[in-house]
């Protein structure tokens, strides 16, 4: 799949642009500030239908506009097709494929892209949120009718813990609140079909994320990738009770964890779960197991990546993620090569590393890169050079090819 044409009104610091893409690397370049990193965040908005960098749509508005647009035309092979997405600043954003009004959840269907930002090393070192929202948006790029499951999970956790919240404030103990067990159903329901579909990820995961590390790394540091599931027992950190879910993980993956688990007996454990925390959900007012409470567990030498690998290596395996992510939906799609995104990522890599990664991300059919110096990207990378300044593609960097 290639980006040939993206086009921008109101979106960030840009009121209008407009640039060209071809195959193979494309390099933004610009001072912090000025509007490259938009451009890829515009790219990758049609595959995840969100931001790398906010966790809502607002802020991709312009200020002062009440709604962006994101126009992109990609080809597949011999095909064109025509994306567009009117990003809201206040309610429900609209989608268009080839000028036809469709759901926003449709457009990944149409757009693969693989982003690496330097805020992925939250996905390493930070809370489980972020590792969930990794695997999750890569299970919606590889299954998109997972973003409805997804959705209709959250809403139900949402409905069933404003349940418990009002229990705990009436003083309801026990199992005095038969109306949790409708709740509980649909929890169960659908939260066995995130889970499941989490186990299956990490299990495919496994192979590529090992190979690229190696690949970047220069080194076999053994990278393990696993979940740790609340629902078997596991805690993952976010419970007051303490505890890490490295120390829990052996026998929390003892059943469920494993990857040829059936869904039923997911679903048996995940009843279990909630009939054993009743009494402290309904004590807490908050819905105690589920997917929304486990963590994906990363390892390197047998050791968990957070608190104990080094910063190369922690760069090193957030890296090989999206490496991997990358050779998933490649292996899956008939789109071609996702579109390997790489956000102000060289300027944080050694020497070594810059060109191991150039290397990999030269076989990918497009790469869009970011650099606030040209001399940072590699020079492999470097056939096709736009400066960026202050919400305007300028043109041409002079003397590309050339270091900084």
């Amino acid at each position: 799949m290639i980006v040939e044409h993206l086009s921008l009104v109101d979106f960030r610091n840009y009121a209008a642009a407009d640039v060209e893409l071809g195959p193979g690397p494309n390099v933004f370049v610009g001072r912090n500030g000025q509007g490259k990193t938009n451009l890829a965040e515009a790219i990758g908005f049609f595959a995840t239908l969100g931001s790398h960098r906010v966790s809502n749509d607002a802020p991709m508005v312009r200020d002062g506009a009440d709604a962006a647009i994101i126009r992109a035309r990609l080809a597949h092979g011999e095909r064109r097709v025509q994306l567009e997405a009117q990003v809201n600043r206040q309610g429900s954003n609209k989608a268009r494929v080839n000028g036809a009004p469709v759901k926003p959840a449709e457009l990944p269907r149409y757009a693969q892209v693989v982003l690496f930002a330097p805020e992925d090393l939250q996905i390493v070192r930070g809370d489980p949120s972020a590792r969930r929202r990794f695997a999750d948006q890569l299970l919606v790029q590889r299954a998109p009718r997972m973003a409805g499951v997804i959705a209709d999970y959250d809403r139900v956790l949402k409905q069933r813990t404003a349940l418990l919240k009002s229990a705990k404030a009436r003083g309801i103990r026990g199992d005095a609140l038969s109306t949790l067990d409708v709740w509980d159903d649909k929890l169960v329901s659908l939260g066995t079909q995130l889970i499941a579909a989490r186990l299956v990820l990490a299990a495919d995961l496994a192979t590529p994320l090992a190979a690229a590390y190696t690949a970047i790394a220069g080194a076999d540091h053994q990278p393990e990738i696993e979940w740790a599931l609340s629902v078997a027992g596991a805690d993952t950190g976010e419970d007051a009770d303490g505890g890490s879910a490295a120390a829990s993980s052996t026998a929390a993956h003892a059943d469920a964890g494993r990857t040829d688990a059936s869904t039923s007996r997911i679903a048996e454990l995940f009843r279990q779960a909630l009939s054993a925390k009743r009494a402290s959900e309904l004590e807490r007012g908050l819905t105690l197991v589920g997917p929304h409470r486990d963590d994906l567990l990363l390892r390197i030498r047998g050791l968990p990546v957070k608190g104990y690998a080094s910063h190369g290596e922690s760069w090193s395996v957030a890296l090989s993620l999206r490496l991997a992510s990358a050779e998933l939906l490649r292996a899956d799609s008939r789109l071609g090569d996702p579109v390997l995104i790489l956000d102000d990522v060289f300027a944080e890599l050694d020497t070594d590393r810059r060109a191991r990664l150039a290397h990999l991300a030269a076989d990918y059919e497009q790469v869009v890169v970011t650099a606030a110096v040209e001399g940072d990207v590699p020079k492999g990378l470097r056939a096709r050079m736009v400066r960026v300044e202050a919400g305007r593609i300028v043109g041409p960097v002079d003397g590309e090819g050339t270091d900084a």
